[in-house]
């Protein structure tokens, strides 16, 4: 008997084309405008990542004071310099920087041919792969305050930056603005629930004579009851389906637009299904639970 009562509902459903698909059609558009806006999100996050990875996310920049502010010979300039190698192409950072606008060339010469004076701007420390920055930083710290002869009373006369830090930063404000567009996005999903139960209790009403009789000949309360949810949660399944192809179609089609990585997530994407069928089964109770409890003798009744 329940398997009769889920293949009517599903015929149900195919016989009202034009009006499930309507039904359906909240739930596709606030699904795919989930699933682009996080899939674009993630891409995004991915792309900050990358371009503050090529800064070098394994280094601590290390500063004097307060941190500063905004062929084959070259000649630096006065000084004539030979080319003895090239450094592979880095292109730009996260912060609009030319990597590959750069000059490296020996301590002590650049000191005494064009500074004139041994004073060091800045010293990169790069961390292996077996010792995270955060426990670098402090033995670097150490180092330097006693070098430069800093007494325990006395604060640092340096500064110490963590790249690892600041790409933490970037990724976070950026999750956080996916998480954002999601949730407005999310919205179109409560419409759409609207939608479903709207549609649902028009639909008790048009087969009140129906479930007049089912109930007449033997059917029970829950059969009714399972028809109706099923009907509701088949469609918004369908719409969930749906949606997810369109939200991945145009997260694709700005990855290649933005020139950002194309990253969905399964998570996302299983969540998604899960909580279309969720909407149809919350959404789709009331009018359910409505037809089950009809009076046999008025639903016969109903014109």
């Amino acid at each position: 008997m329940i398997w009769e009562t889920v293949r009517l509902s599903l015929l149900s459903v195919r016989r009202n084309v034009l009006r499930s698909f309507l039904t359906l059609l909240g739930i596709v558009i606030g699904v795919a405008a989930v699933i682009a806006m996080l899939t674009i999100g993630s891409g995004t996050t991915e792309k900050v990542k990358a371009d503050i990875s090529k800064l070098g996310s394994n280094l601590l920049v290390v500063r004097p004071g307060r941190p500063a502010g905004q062929g084959e010979i070259i000649r630096v300039n006065r000084t004539s310099c030979k080319i003895i190698g090239l450094l592979e192409p880095k292109g730009y950072t996260g912060f609009g920087q030319d990597q590959d606008n750069v000059v490296l060339m020996p301590l002590a010469a650049y000191q005494r041919r064009i500074a004139g004076n041994r004073d060091i701007d800045s010293i990169y420390v790069a961390a292996d792969d077996r010792t995270p920055t955060t426990e670098l930083l402090p033995r670097v710290e150490d180092i330097l305050r006693d070098t430069r002869r800093i007494t325990p009373d006395r604060e640092d006369d340096f500064s110490i930056r963590d790249m690892t830090q600041i790409a933490d930063a970037m990724a976070s404000a950026t999750t956080t603005m996916t998480g954002m567009l999601g949730a407005v996005a999310g919205v179109s999903l409560l419409v759409g629930g609207i939608g479903i139960m709207n549609i649902m209790l028009v639909s008790v009403t048009e087969r009140t004579r129906e479930i007049g009789i089912r109930l007449a000949i033997g059917a029970h309360e829950k059969h009714i009851l399972i028809q109706f949810l099923v009907e509701a949660t088949v469609l918004s399944l369908l719409g969930g389906i749906i949606g997810i192809l369109i939200g991945l179609a145009l997260a694709g089609v700005a990855s290649l637009t933005l020139a950002i990585p194309f990253a969905p997530s399964p998570a996302v994407l299983l969540l998604a299904v899960g909580f279309s069928a969720l909407i149809g089964m919350v959404f789709g109770f009331f009018p359910a639970l409505r037809g089950a409890r009809l009076d046999p003798i008025d639903a016969l009744r109903h014109e």
